[in-house]
């Protein structure tokens, strides 16, 4: 019995690699406690109640740790840590609808919601993106 409860651990650990939900993590993890269990107990209804309530403790105390693991946002990556915030050179005229900065070498497709242009040669401060447009206001 406890190799099918290792099967199964497994099949759950699978489940949750397609679906990131970190629900069918903690039925893994219960499969696998289950398994150990299964290697002194033979009596089947008791290895299923033992699965049971080794997965109701898992969603109740490891799930909730698990998701605060997942949606940590202390360590800011990616354009707020590397762009915002920073001065940019202007490329080509800013305009609400088109217009280029250069930054660390590299060119990027910029926007400006104030009135107006900001011209060729003009220093800019990043305040924000979405996507591949960066939003930029002008320094005075």
């Amino acid at each position: 019995m406890w190799k099918i409860m290792l099967i199964v651990g497994l099949l759950f650990f699978i489940l949750e690699i397609f679906t990131p939900a970190m629900f069918f993590l903690n039925l893994a993890f219960a499969a696998f406690l289950t398994a150990g269990v299964a290697l002194f107990i033979t009596d089947f209804n008791l290895i299923i109640l033992s699965f049971v309530f080794l997965s109701a403790v898992m969603l109740l105390i490891l799930r909730p740790i698990l998701m605060n693991l997942k949606t940590d946002k202390s360590q800011k990556t990616g354009m707020e840590n590397k762009y915002i915030g920073q001065i940019a050179k202007v490329i080509s005229p800013i305009t609400k609808t088109s217009g280029a900065i250069t930054i660390y070498g590299e060119r990027w497709e910029a926007r400006y919601e104030g009135e107006g242009e900001i011209p060729e040669g003009a220093n800019v401060k990043i305040i924000g993106n979405e996507s591949l447009i960066i939003y930029v206001e002008r320094i005075d």
